[in-house]
């Protein structure tokens, strides 16, 4: 028997003696949060199978069950496969992957865990960052019979980057290797040369066995020249400092307004750092206005004080603006707000970083619109160099610059994960496709401040008597956009309107002549022509666009500068074949020939607007027709919602 069962018993007889007693022994002890990570088949599931045998939290039938499906999966004479206890799905298993974060709860007499399981392949790494961005501590496998791999290096590298700062180097299957003591030794220093290159001060190695039980509850008799402690005895003792957050300056991100009637309004979220007390002076961000809390509400009842990693209702004195996304911080010392930062980004999507391309950027309970720069450089996990990068692919970790469309509440990831540690979701697919640590606000972000005119847009408007709007012509080259919108401001200048046409190819002549057509170029070509369209708009002008546009996320880009009503996406639809007949400028013959590279339609591709607010039919209509139709429709019947 492991010298954890004996202490298991006596935990079950309490439970049948006096449930109150268990139950307030075990609300009082301290919990572990920790990850096991590495390369792929080294063993990670079988060792946390072993834990969780061990530890005696599994019952007879779940052990039965557990040796039958040994036996079905042919393992030799009578030991138990571990890995059954934790592995994925039956079909995640016959396709020997695991293909997602297995979060594993249980319990010692002096701890209780939480364990998470992570793929160890290479497409997975964003598994493996999601695992590790609550954990206290990381379990690094290493097979014995492959020593330190590439997959190593970049689990140690993000583990350190998030902030874990206890490792355990589980040197495991040294069952394989006859339990020899010069190999561990040769693979322990290696580790060290690289952990102390990227910043990491200490960490525990261990040879172990998950299969066999080695070093994991008791010390193996066929490792007697190991003199250190046990996995588990590591894991029950390790001290974690939660005080640490709690030192530092009150931050609550607000994730919702708590009102149930018209006499209670109170602001709920957790703790990320610090204490509050009724009577402290705070400041709510990123407005900066300031008020006093009155009282701190639980379920429980109201509270005398509150620490990090409580879930609390705060209510002030004063009725002062306060919502969702916005931080509560101590008025004495707030958090940094700012629109543009240097960051540390892991990218975990496989269509690689677009440069200048609008994501969303969720940061604690802020979600902002955001755009990445072409990388600083990129890491090299193997060794640690910077090397040049345009961009970001799958699994990269790389340092660039963001900018919000909106102030952010932030403090360095270093000093508080919750307000610095953020994820990038694409706006069309809505998947994650990177995450990311803030290092610091980019002094130009303090520096650069809007300046305040007296003559404004609705100035501007009324002197010209129209509402100012964007005609945002989209579609295949070929397919009438530029003929289209010339006619329309024509339309428009004789009706006395205000009006100004921005075409593709007069841009590239000047504003944009430094632009290819790449898909980055493409993205930032259509972001200048925004910025473009929106000091026009500002002016009071009825602006019409003929780009392609190819892209959607772009395109709704633009949108989300004006005001609603103001984008009036007007998709000119002509099918290929139709386009490619035209062929006005010999374009689409350089193209097929291969001559002209990335052509929207051929090796390009071109996202059709999902939901324009006109739609013309060229196949159906005239130029002239056309026209017609849309200028009737944007001065005749031009509705708020349109």
């Amino acid at each position: 028997m492991s010298d954890i069962a004996e202490p298991v018993y006596q935990t079950e007889a309490l439970i049948a003696e006096d449930i109150d007693a268990y139950l307030e022994q075990h609300q009082h002890k301290s919990m572990l949060r920790f990850i096991t990570c590495g390369s792929v088949d080294d063993g990670k599931s079988t060792l946390i199978g072993r834990l969780l045998y061990d530890s005696k939290m599994i019952f007879e039938d779940q052990l039965a069950a557990l040796e039958a499906d040994s036996k079905r999966v042919g393992t030799q004479g009578q030991e138990i496969d571990f890995a059954l206890l934790v592995d994925g799905l039956a079909a995640e298993r016959e396709q020997g992957i695991t293909i997602d974060v297995a979060y594993r709860f249980f319990t010692t007499e002096k701890r209780k865990f939480i364990v998470a399981d992570t793929p160890g392949h290479e497409q997975y790494t964003r598994n493996m960052v999601t695992g590790a961005s609550t954990a206290d501590l990381a379990v690094i496998l290493i097979d014995a019979r492959k020593g330190v791999l590439t997959q190593t290096r970049r689990h140690s590298y993000l583990a350190q980057l998030v902030g874990i700062r206890h490792i355990v180097l589980a040197v495991n299957k040294m069952d394989l290797v006859d339990y020899d003591q010069v190999l561990f030794d040769a693979i322990v220093k290696d580790y060290a040369e690289f952990a102390r290159g990227i910043g990491i001060k200490s960490f525990v190695p261990m040879p172990i066995s998950g299969f066999k039980g080695d070093n994991i509850t008791a010390l193996s008799p066929n490792t007697p020249w190991y003199k250190g402690p046990t996995l588990i005895d590591y894991l029950e003792t390790v001290e974690v400092d939660n005080s640490a957050a709690q030192a530092k300056p009150f931050r609550l991100p607000v994730q919702w307004v708590n009102r149930p009637n018209l006499d209670f309004r109170g602001f709920a979220g957790l703790i990320a750092s610090g204490t509050v007390k009724p009577g402290d002076q705070i400041r709510v961000l990123p407005s900066g206005k300031t008020s006093t809390v009155s009282r701190i509400v639980t379920l429980d009842g109201d509270l005398d004080q509150a620490v990090a990693s409580q879930s609390v209702t705060l209510c002030f004195d004063d009725e002062i603006d306060c919502s969702r996304g916005d931080v509560i911080a101590t008025s004495a010392s707030p958090a940094q707000v700012a629109d543009q930062f240097e960051a540390t980004v892991v990218w975990m999507s496989d269509e690689a970083l677009k440069p200048g391309r609008a994501y969303w950027l969720k940061i604690g309970t802020q979600t902002v619109s955001a755009t990445v720069q072409a990388p600083k450089y990129e890491i090299n996990v193997n060794s640690l160099e910077q090397l040049a990068a345009k961009t970001l692919e799958l699994n990269a970790i790389g340092v660039a610059e963001i900018t919000t469309d909106k102030p952010v509440v932030f403090e360095p990831y270093g000093d508080n994960r919750t307000l610095g540690g953020f994820i990038l979701i694409d706006k069309i697919s809505n998947s994650t496709v990177a995450a990311g640590m803030l290092h610091f606000s980019l002094r130009r972000a303090q520096n650069v401040h809007w300046q305040a005119v007296d003559i404004g847009r609705e100035a501007h408007a009324a002197q010209k008597g129209q509402r100012p709007a964007v005609l945002w012509f989209t579609g295949l080259s070929g397919s009438g956009k530029s003929t289209i919108a010339n006619i329309v401001e024509k339309k428009l200048f004789a009706q006395g309107r205000h009006s100004f046409l921005l075409d593709g190819d007069n841009i590239r002549h000047g504003l944009n002549k430094d632009l290819g057509f790449t898909e980055a170029d493409r993205i930032e070509n259509i972001r200048r022509v925004g910025e473009v369209t929106k000091l026009m708009t500002d002016a009071g002008l009825i602006v019409i666009t003929a780009f392609i546009s190819p892209f959607r996320a772009e395109r709704d880009m633009v949108r989300a500068m004006l005001p609603d009503g103001e984008f009036i996406e007007v998709f000119v639809d002509t099918p290929l074949a139709e386009a490619e007949k035209r062929d006005v400028k010999g374009l689409y013959k350089k193209a097929r020939a291969g001559e002209l590279k990335n052509f929207t339609g051929i090796d390009s591709p071109y996202e059709a607007p999902e939901r324009p607010e006109i739609r013309i039919d060229t196949t159906k209509v005239t130029p002239e027709e056309a026209a017609d139709l849309i200028v009737e429709r944007i001065l005749g019947v031009w509705s708020p919602d349109l």
